[in-house]
């Protein structure tokens, strides 16, 4: 308990600052549209460049979690829905590591690894349920294989809800495939080894498999949904290539060095210490997991889950266990009630988190497009999109942080060359017959705006500016 506290204070300092993240509030704005309308909407709603374009709602239930939250105390809620997830995805880390290494002490280190790689994403998004579903899913297979098999068939229930929180249910039954393949082996070759699991055990998790990849395919649009991760991989070039979450993992990002020093640790530590060894199912899923962060550096989470345990277990006699009778109950108390008082105090005020969004958004802007009755089409910036689905969704936008559809209308690519420069500015605007345009103040287009003929700034603050087009100016309406 005093670790785990000392982990939920972590966890509350580590995203007290983390409010405003642009595609928050497009999932909040889908979450809403859930709740009022009580169904689940399979094209766009928020678009006008989209043409009404399918969509696959590949994180529904995770939005409509988000929008609860807001329902219940607005700002405050979806904050404190982003603490509980946080904290029960280190906490939940850390029980990973306890039962994987057998060392209540060492696994805080694991936890921290969990928590280290995971703080690239900790924002309110769906992505932060995944990571949760991940370790919980470790957890099951733990359990199953080394205490009662009948843990294993927690995880078609798991994927039902995974996969319709979140596109990385894929990574889960990728993990659970690797486990059953290694289940098969039994061998001992240096400093690799692998454990042949007994029959009945390996045939548990080969059925709750199967009902796994079955469970998949409870969802609003079936296979759609399911295909869905491998859309994004392979048919989603723009997306992956241009999208800083979706570039590859960089040295100068501190998650760079880390992933390596631990690969490093793990492969060496069974050389250098004879005893120790590597398990199979770890050797795959840690090469598995660290191609995928150095491929894609949000992905790193996975690998921060992955590794976790395995270092924890590696590391299990450098550090006494945990004695229950040395336990010291007041001390003890006394920690969990100064985490408790900690955490409280580190909770943002609704003050600080309105400003947190005033800070980071269009806010000013768009007071002034309803102020001043701007209407017609609209181009916004690509980070403006998800707020101005939530705050002004009268004006249908141009473009938000749901970057897979707008790659499938074809709009992604005319945006980004648009605002880089790369094409005539004036095709675009009038292709879209756009009426006004809120970008950020410092945009390369910001210094182009002005000088188009029709074109007039009429508003900036210290973070955004607006650009109307005269009446008489472009395509008409």
């Amino acid at each position: 308990m005093v670790i785990a506290s000392a982990l939920a204070v972590l966890a509350v300092l580590t995203v007290r600052d983390r409010f405003n993240d642009p595609d928050m509030w497009w999932h909040l704005k889908a979450g809403e549209v859930i709740w009022t309308t009580h169904s689940i909407p399979t094209t766009d709603l928020f678009s006008y460049t989209t043409n009404h374009h399918a969509i696959v709602p590949q994180e529904w239930l995770s939005e409509a979690l988000i929008y609860g939250a807001y329902r219940l105390g607005g700002y405050s809620g979806m904050m404190l829905w982003l603490c509980l997830f946080t904290t029960t995805l280190v906490v939940a880390g850390y029980a990973l590591c306890c039962f994987y290494s057998g060392n209540a002490k060492i696994s805080f280190l694991g936890a921290l690894i969990v928590w280290f790689f995971s703080t690239g994403g900790l924002v309110v998004r769906p992505q932060v349920i995944s990571y949760v579903l991940l370790v919980l899913e470790l957890l099951v297979v733990y359990l199953g294989y080394s205490r009662n098999r009948r843990w294993f068939f927690l995880l078609p229930p798991l994927f039902v809800l995974w996969v319709n929180c979140h596109g990385s249910f894929f990574l889960g039954l990728v993990v659970l495939g690797v486990l059953w393949f290694c289940s098969f082996f039994g061998f001992e070759h240096g400093g690799l080894v692998s454990v042949r699991w007994d029959a009945g055990a390996r045939r548990a998790l080969m059925f709750a498999m199967l009902l796994s990849a079955a469970a998949i395919f409870v969802n609003p649009t079936g296979a759609k949904q399911v295909l869905y991760p491998l859309d994004t991989m392979l048919r989603q070039p723009l997306v992956t290539s241009q999208i800083d979450e979706w570039k590859p993992l960089v040295m100068s990002d501190p998650r760079g060095p880390a992933l390596l020093a631990v690969l490093a640790f793990v492969f060496l530590c069974p050389i250098v210490r004879r005893s120790e060894r590597l398990y199979l199912h770890e050797l795959l899923l840690l090469a598995m997991s660290a191609w995928f962060a150095l491929s894609h550096r949000r992905m790193s989470f996975a690998f921060g889950v992955l590794a976790a345990p395995v270092v924890s277990r590696l590391l299990a006699d450098a550090w006494d266990k945990y004695e229950v009778e040395k336990d010291r109950a007041v001390p003890n108390a006394i920690f969990i009630a100064l985490a408790a008082v900690a955490v409280f105090f580190a909770f943002p005020s609704r003050a600080a988190l309105i400003k947190e969004v005033d800070t980071g958004n269009p806010v000013k802007a768009v007071e002034y497009i309803r102020s001043h009755h701007l209407s017609g089409n609209m181009l916004n910036s690509y980070v403006y999109g998800g707020y101005m689905i939530w705050a002004m969704p009268e004006h249908p936008v141009f473009i938000d942080g749901r970057s897979d559809l707008y790659e499938w209308a074809g709009v992604f690519r005319q945006y980004g060359e648009w605002a880089t420069l790369q094409d005539d500015p004036t095709a675009l605007l009038n292709k879209y017959d756009v009426k006004f345009c809120v970008i950020e103040r410092d945009a390369p287009m910001a210094y182009v705006l002005p000088y188009l003929p029709g074109w007039e700034k009429v508003y900036s603050d210290s973070a955004s500016a607006i650009f109307v087009r005269s009446s008489d100016d472009g395509p008409s309406s």
